[in-house]
């Protein structure tokens, strides 16, 4: 159940409460005033729930009954008159308008009626045929106790548990590949229906009409395009110290990478403006590399990228808060699947050339090879944690960039490409990427005007990212205190023991400042925050655009809550919640209590809420592992003849370890990894080798260290000491991460309490 209310109802309390069983049902509490003969207040909320619709019949091509033998048979006698010397725009019409031709010729076309009457997802026509039957009988007879009609409501009964335990089953199979089909089938079986909007505009009308809804929308996104101050261009610092021979000028795109690229592609996924699906690219990898080869090598020699190309689509994404407002929605560009394939080569060349030469600040976690949230958070609290326990006080200063990633200026962008030693063929092409673009918002079939885009990295885009990895990485250049970042998060933190100490970070937020003056990338310093962690923290005030930073006691870094006494009850109540959540949205909608379904759904969805960045947050009390341990524990009573046994029990028969047991080999997998250069971290960055030849067991053990506090003490660097060093040779000597898992379940074979604290 979830309870919608969050502010005081009478006086200071919470005392007048809206509870549902989907999360979505309720949108935008308000709290207004008393009632004139109560001293409650009164609420005001609306309700999303499922009503008949007016039937209406949606036409699309089925790919999924696509005739893929017959189309390639024709490709491959096939002239597709793909002359070098042929402009690009004509190579690339040429090749649309001959699958084009394909698609109309082998793909059939489906009707989709939508209304208030469909046949349930898991319903197959053999179910359907067998409940016309039920329901004939009782037209024929009009008596429920009729043998006939008995007899035909058996056989439906039977079939339709059959049609839907066979679903379940195939959904389960693929849960880890194929998660929009379980969550189609979650949504078939709710009673609300999460959709964008109403939304209501900033003079008070609302829009429910979605020809409006998609062009508000538009505008709105379109708003925080950066107009580009090109008179004042700041000076890029020069990253790239190599000669002009290792500067990144050009690649060969050959038949066989476009083969893999094409293979590689997901076919779940909606094809972009030119409506070439993914699912129909994979199929006849072999017979488009080919020409599609030809095509990207030419618009790479010439520097040349087909419209099509710069043309996205923009879903909008709801994250948090009331739907009613265009705020609390994000865009995603939807743009071609052949330009996202080249955008993949490219990016290849470039993340190569990046790393190559390290030219990305070991300060980004973000997209990068051997980095991830778990590195960022493991080695800021690992500082923090130190610092703290030396008695020192810390102050973190969580920054939020203003819709970075639409706001990123391209001539700007394009000087720092230079800075990182990027030039030549590929610094043309993506300069002609990013020039001339358009969006426009679809939903529910409606789509908005096109809008031009001046600014930003296209989010959904492959090549994106790593342009705005580029474009930030000088943001730490000249700071003394630390800083961390992931993409677009960053945090700046140092020792404050003193008015001094204070001063050095306040300087340092101002160079960061001065840089998104520069770089014409604002900061939102309403939503940057303080937090002063340590017991004789002096609370010191920081400043951004003369406006003061508020303090904050908790906030969500990475996805896990950090709070100012470090300790991590309030994460562990959070992935509880999370995870019981999910668990109950599991319990509801999947019928069967078949073992092998919901073990394949509790670990695929469930289990890494509970266990998400675990060795940054494992918790020590005893109380915070029984929380987390309850929504294992509620899984395993799920299957009835389980549940007169006892939980160790219960584990045992569905092959399941402790959440306690699984974060301590979590602990050990990380150390393991960092040992064997997995990770773009040292193993010396948390931990000393202890050298000594003479030490028995392995020859990887590290040095326990004695600590003051406890969140240093149970923190990983020192939490997985003695375990890591209980470990023989041939475990630490594995060469694989798989190798490393299997000797730590011989471990637990042979001692049963090694995982357990």
């Amino acid at each position: 159940m979830t309870q919608h209310v969050s502010e005081p109802t009478r006086g200071d309390s919470v005392l007048d409460l809206v509870i549902t069983d989907e999360p979505s049902m309720v949108d935008g509490i308000n709290v207004y005033g008393q009632f004139s003969t109560s001293d409650h207040n009164v609420l005001y909320w609306s309700t999303n729930v499922v009503t008949s619709n007016v039937a209406t019949t949606e036409v699309f091509r089925d790919f999924n009954k696509a005739d893929i033998s017959s189309i390639k048979k024709e490709l491959k006698g096939m002239y597709w008159g793909l002359d070098f010397d042929a402009k690009v725009n004509d190579l690339w019409l040429t090749f649309c308008n001959k699958i084009e031709d394909l698609i109309t010729k082998h793909v059939p076309v489906r009707k989709l009626k939508t209304g208030k009457r469909q046949k349930a997802l898991w319903m197959t026509n053999k179910a359907v045929r067998a409940v016309k039957l039920k329901h004939k009988a009782f037209s024929r007879y009009k008596d429920v106790n009729h043998p006939a009609y008995v007899k035909a409501a058996a056989a439906a009964a039977k079939e339709v548990r059959r049609a839907k335990r066979n679903f379940e089953v195939k959904l389960s199979e693929n849960i880890k590949t194929d998660t929009k089909s379980f969550y189609a089938y979650v949504r078939s079986r709710c009673k609300s229906q999460v959709k964008v909007g109403p939304l209501v505009q900033e003079s008070g009308s609302t829009i429910t009409d979605s020809k409006h809804m998609v062009e508000v929308l538009n505008d709105y996104f379109s708003s925080f395009f950066t107009k580009e101050v090109t008179s004042s261009m700041p000076e890029a610092q020069r990253i790239f110290t190599g000669d002009d021979s290792e500067i990144l000028k050009e690649i060969t795109v050959d038949v066989d990478t476009v083969r893999k690229k094409l293979q590689a592609l997901r076919p779940d996924k909606a094809a972009g403006p030119d409506n070439i699906p993914p699912k129909l690219l994979r199929e006849l990898s072999d017979e488009l590399c080919h020409p599609l080869s030809v095509i990207l090598q030419k618009s790479l020699d010439e520097g040349v990228v087909p419209n099509d190309w710069k043309l996205a689509n923009v879903c909008p994404i709801y994250k948090k808060g009331s739907r009613a407002h265009t705020s609390n929605y994000r865009p995603v560009s939807l743009t071609s699947q052949l330009c996202k394939l080249m955008e993949a080569i490219i990016r290849t060349a470039v993340v190569d050339h990046l790393d190559k030469h390290n030219l990305i600040n070991d300060t980004q976690h973000g997209f990068r090879r051997g980095r991830s949230c778990l590195t960022n958070l493991l080695e800021f609290l690992d500082k923090v944690t130190r610092s703290v326990d030396s008695g020192d006080n810390i102050d973190i200063i969580y920054l939020d960039f203003a819709k970075a990633f639409d706001k990123v200026p391209h001539h700007r962008l394009i000087k720092k490409l230079e800075a990182h030693g990027i030039g030549g063929k590929i610094l043309a092409w993506i300069t002609e990427w990013l020039r001339g673009r358009k969006q426009r918002v679809c939903l529910h079939g409606h789509c908005s005007c096109w809008q031009p885009v001046w600014s930003g990295v296209p989010q959904g885009s492959v090549l994106g990212p790593v342009l705005f990895l580029i474009f930030i990485n000088d943001l730490d250049c000249g700071i003394l205190s630390s800083i961390l970042k992931f993409a677009d998060d960053t945090k700046l933190f140092g020792i404050v023991n003193n008015q001094n100490d204070s001063q050095i970070l306040q300087r340092d937020l101002h160079k960061l400042t001065t840089w998104s003056h520069d770089w014409q990338m604002s900061f939102n310093v309403d939503k940057c925050k303080v937090m002063h962690v340590g017991r004789t923290n002096i609370h010191s005030k920081y400043y951004m655009n003369d406006a003061e930073l508020g303090d904050t006691t908790e906030e969500k870094d990475l996805g896990v809550l950090i709070t100012d006494n470090l300790l991590v009850a309030k994460h562990c109540a959070y992935a509880y919640s999370k995870g019981n959540r999910i668990l109950g949205m599991i319990k509801r909608t999947i019928i069967s209590r078949d073992i092998r379904i919901l073990l394949n759904l509790y670990k695929t969805l469930v289990r890494p809420h509970l266990e998400y960045c675990s060795p940054a947050w494992s918790p020590h009390y005893q109380k915070d592992k029984q929380l987390l341990e309850k929504v294992q524990h509620r899984f395993t009573r799920l299957f009835p003849d389980l549940r007169s046994l006892c939980y160790q029990d219960r584990l045992k028969r569905l092959g399941l370890w402790s959440l306690e047991e699984r974060r301590n080999r979590a602990d050990l997998l990380e150390v393991f990894k960092l040992k064997a250069g997995l990770t773009n971290i040292s193993l010396q960055t948390f931990f000393d080798r202890i050298v000594d030849s003479k030490t028995r067991g392995h020859s990887w053990k590290i040095v326990k260290n004695r600590n003051k506090l406890d969140i240093r003490k149970y923190f990983f660097s020192e939490r997985v000491v003695n375990r890591w060093n209980k470990l023989a040779q041939d475990d630490v000597d594995q060469s694989s991460v798989i190798g490393f898992k299997k000797a730590l379940e011989k471990r637990r074979i042979i001692e049963m309490d090694f995982f357990m604290d």
